[in-house]
């Protein structure tokens, strides 16, 4: 079996290394794609990969795992899509672009929404599979709390508190947050560990970076999954990020949220920030108990083993139904794919 790692942004990378971990176990073939201008971030040169489309034809892969809104249709393999985040209130979630043959859903609230759109299109099928990404977030390692302890005694500090704003122009509260961040990082209990998301605005960044000290650093890593795993308390607005710390069962604050499903303190004024901060951390986490009502919802696998689920279901899928020779895709998105990645036959 060979398998298509499909990466068009940084935040691919953390999703599909667990995929391409399980798949090096399983002795399959794999190569990733990544695009010419993210070469440079690539960490992990030392697998296949490639920045050519017609490469990708010659491989001839069996499955092709994206993280992303599209893939080139004619690529042969099982289109699959993984997802890049678990907020299911973000515009485009649900949309349906005809480029897939297999979604894999996290947990039952996305399951059953894409389970109707699949009787509505009748063109895809979807499986229930938990998110590989978040295989790395159940490893019982120890490098998390290694880092902890080290961030504490470094910043001396009681708590840290990581913040994680969305890119979105209409979503993000890293404009109105920035006084409240720098507040917070006054007080010597607090250590802020700032992390932006790929495609947040460099004037916003800037304004941060303009602001780092011993208690306010920016995190560069790609993968955020660790500073998850070292925080006390998360802050941000309308980011998947929310979900994937409240799988932890650690309390969240949101700026202005646009989700529906809010089992976290979300306030209205950024001047209430500094505040709610205090009273969560050490006096009452209030919604400690609901925060399961979300977990059980948007993903109830905590064993770590999503990646093995994922890679079962597109091989039950091709047992069932072979691999795919065409896809059915409207001549508009064709055109799209064609401007994107080119059009090749080798």
């Amino acid at each position: 079996m060979k398998a298509i790692l499909f990466c068009n942004l940084p935040y691919a990378f953390s999703i599909l290394k667990p995929l391409a971990n399980e798949l090096t176990k399983r002795k399959f073939k794999y190569i990733w794609y990544i695009p010419n201008n993210l070469l440079n971030i690539f960490e992990y040169k030392d697998s296949l990969y490639t920045s050519s489309i017609k490469e990708l034809e010659k491989f001839n892969s069996d499955m092709i795992f994206v993280p992303g809104n599209d893939v080139p249709w004619y690529l042969r393999g099982v289109k699959v899509q993984i997802f890049h985040g678990l907020a299911g209130e973000k515009k485009g979630h649900f949309r349906i672009r005809d480029y897939f043959d297999l979604y894999l859903t996290q947990g039952p609230y996305f399951t059953n929404k894409f389970q109707k759109l699949a009787k509505k299109h009748n063109n895809f099928k979807v499986v229930e599979t938990g998110w590989c990404k978040l295989d790395k977030l159940y490893e019982k390692d120890t490098d998390f709390q290694k880092q902890r302890e080290n961030l504490l005694s470094t910043s001396k500090s009681e708590k840290i508190i990581l913040y994680a704003p969305t890119f979105s122009p209409s979503l993000t509260s890293a404009k109105e947050l920035l006084e409240g961040i720098c507040s917070i990082s006054k007080d010597k209990k607090y250590l802020v560990v700032v992390k932006f998301h790929d495609k947040m605005d460099n004037d916003l960044q800037n304004l941060y970076r303009q602001q780092q000290n011993e208690k306010l650093i920016i995190l560069n890593d790609k993968d955020i999954t660790n500073a998850l795993k070292y925080s006390d308390l998360l802050i941000s607005d309308t980011s998947s990020v929310v979900y994937e710390f409240l799988l932890l069962n650690k309390p969240v604050i949101t700026l202005n949220t646009h989700s529906s499903n809010i089992v976290w303190e979300n306030i209205k004024n950024p001047d209430e920030l500094k505040q709610t901060v205090d009273t969560i951390l050490f006096q009452n986490d209030n919604f400690k108990n609901k925060r399961e009502k979300i977990i059980k919802l948007y993903h109830p696998y905590s064993d770590g083993k999503s990646s093995q689920r994922v890679i079962d279901a597109v091989l039950e899928y091709i047992q069932k139904y072979q691999v795919p020779t065409k896809r059915s895709v409207p001549l508009l998105r064709k055109i799209k794919m064609i401007k994107k990645y080119g059009l090749f036959r080798w």
